[in-house]
């Protein structure tokens, strides 16, 4: 029987603070489906309990710099005088192995990988309506300052401007963690089936005869 493609899907994932985005990224690592995180590189030190290689690729500033150089990152940026990035190979040895990868990023970077990596799959995670995200942020418990949930709205606004840039928008209402995550499931199994991820199948299914 001729195949579908089992090659892993590269799932960029993104979301205001208060859409859930984190949790469901979560759920679907646990859920056994095949998924990973991907695992950025920085020039920062390792904190207390951080691995090589598990929590970031830690690496000098040369060497970053000298990737920078070869163009061997997808997206990257720099915060507080340290580079982070996405390493191109990583993304592909991985996937190459069926490894569906989540890179949880913000728009900024995601669009940088949309023009690097044109067959990743681009997913906003969105509340129901803007009441909810507020609400959300609201409720956290954190004794944030009123400025800071504002300049997080307006952060959201910004965010969802964007959305025509991505190829699905999943909404997470509040309880059903799980069925967002069923939705991401379906993604990836409409994702394998795409004509474009399956180029040799009707040569594979000729030869099978």
């Amino acid at each position: 029987m001729t195949e579908i493609s089992e090659k892993g899907i590269l799932m960029v994932i993104s979301g205001p603070s208060g859409s859930g985005k984190g949790e469901l990224v979560k759920l679907l690592l646990r859920s056994g489906k095949g998924f990973a995180l991907s695992v950025s590189a920085t020039t920062r030190a390792p904190r207390a309990g951080e691995t090589d290689g598990v929590s970031y690729h830690f690496m000098t500033r040369d060497k970053f710099e000298g990737l920078l150089s070869e163009e061997e990152f997808l997206e990257y940026n720099e915060y507080n005088g340290n580079y982070y990035g996405t390493p191109k190979s990583e993304v592909s040895e991985r996937i190459a192995s069926g490894v569906n990868l989540i890179l949880e990023i913000d728009v900024h970077g995601a669009m940088n990988i949309k023009k690097r990596f044109p067959e990743a799959v681009l997913v906003m995670i969105a509340p129901p309506d803007f009441q909810t995200l507020e609400r959300r942020l609201r409720g956290r418990g954190d004794d944030v300052p009123e400025e800071t949930i504002q300049k997080r709205l307006a952060t959201a606004r910004d965010e969802l401007a964007m959305l025509g840039e991505y190829d699905y928008i999943v909404v997470n209402e509040d309880g059903k963690l799980d069925a967002t995550a069923d939705r991401i499931l379906s993604i990836i199994a409409a994702e394998r089936c795409r004509t474009l991820r399956n180029p040799g199948f009707a040569e594979k299914f000729y030869e099978s005869k």
